[in-house]
């Protein structure tokens, strides 16, 4: 059978009881195969059928497969840099990473289990990529960012220090994060719920972007939920909130929104810049 229709039997027979305890040599191999594939970058947790940043979809049996490996592995005592850590998974093996010219700093770079990364990346610490991540070839995770589970960043995508890129685990979502290449995020901006940013867009520091959160593209001019269009400017305003005429409220309330306007060329260009750190 496929690694696909195992992970499905597998999954049914998790669903019909099967516990960490129950779980066969032949299990393991089975979930043990499913990270080595994911690391390979030869599946992934979500695929981009069309053009548009709106195209992705999850592919569902890939995250049925990581939630096989929280079900069926009983926590244990790891070691790691002389450090003893409990957990069900390892972190992975990163031999794999010099090879494909990838760096990452010592002391605080955390990269689990069915992780991939990509060409040329650069992590640097602390920075922590979590299971079913997907990495593309040339991106930077600075210091103190999180990659969620199964998000998914394109190639040469800038992840501004301390900035947050949401997974599907907690809280469990339908789809992923999508980052998609050449994007600029600016420090601690927040990706979050599954929302979409399309290729070569910039977004101002301390952006969140989620899908409870309107988008008001300027370029377009339309309000829009869940994504944002593929090259634009991003940055957070305050607009009026529907609760501003409570008795509660003096002088109005607000509430955060997004706007997206064209890439103007001097961000543009200061955006490139950065790119001889990367040499």
């Amino acid at each position: 059978m496929s690694l696909e229709a195992d992970v499905a039997d597998l999954w049914n027979r998790y669903q019909d009881g099967l516990t960490a305890a129950d779980a066969t040599d032949e299990d393991a191999v089975v979930i043990d195969e499913f990270l080595a594939a994911l690391e390979a970058g030869e599946v992934r947790a979500a695929e981009k059928t069309g053009d548009d940043v709106t195209s992705w979809e999850a592919n569902e049996w890939v995250k049925r497969g990581i939630l096989l490996n929280f079900g069926l592995r009983e926590t244990e005592p790891r070691e790691y840099g002389g450090v003893t850590y409990h957990d069900v998974l390892p972190l992975r093996d990163t031999d794999d990473l010099a090879e494909r010219g990838t760096r990452n700093t010592p002391d605080g770079t955390a990269i689990r289990r069915g992780a991939y990364l990509g060409s040329d990346c650069i992590m640097m610490s602390p920075s922590f990529v979590n299971m079913g991540a997907y990495v593309g070839d040339g991106t930077l995770v600075d210091s103190c960012d999180t990659v969620g589970s199964c998000a998914q960043l394109g190639e040469n995508v800038k992840l501004g220090a301390n900035t947050l890129i949401g997974g599907v685990l907690e809280p469990v979502e339908d789809a992923p994060v999508i980052i998609e290449d050449g994007v600029s995020l600016g420090a601690g901006c927040r990706v979050t719920s599954g929302f979409r940013v399309g290729e070569n867009s910039i977004v101002g520091e301390n952006t969140l972007l989620t899908p409870r959160i309107p988008v008001y593209d300027l370029v377009e001019e339309e309000v829009i939920y869940g994504h944002l269009p593929a090259e634009r400017r991003a940055f957070t305003r305050m607009v009026e909130s529907s609760v501003g005429d409570h008795e509660l409220f003096e002088g109005g309330a607000y509430k955060p929104a997004v706007v997206a306007t064209h890439v103007e060329e001097d961000t543009l260009e200061a955006t490139q810049r950065e790119d001889a750190l990367r040499e």
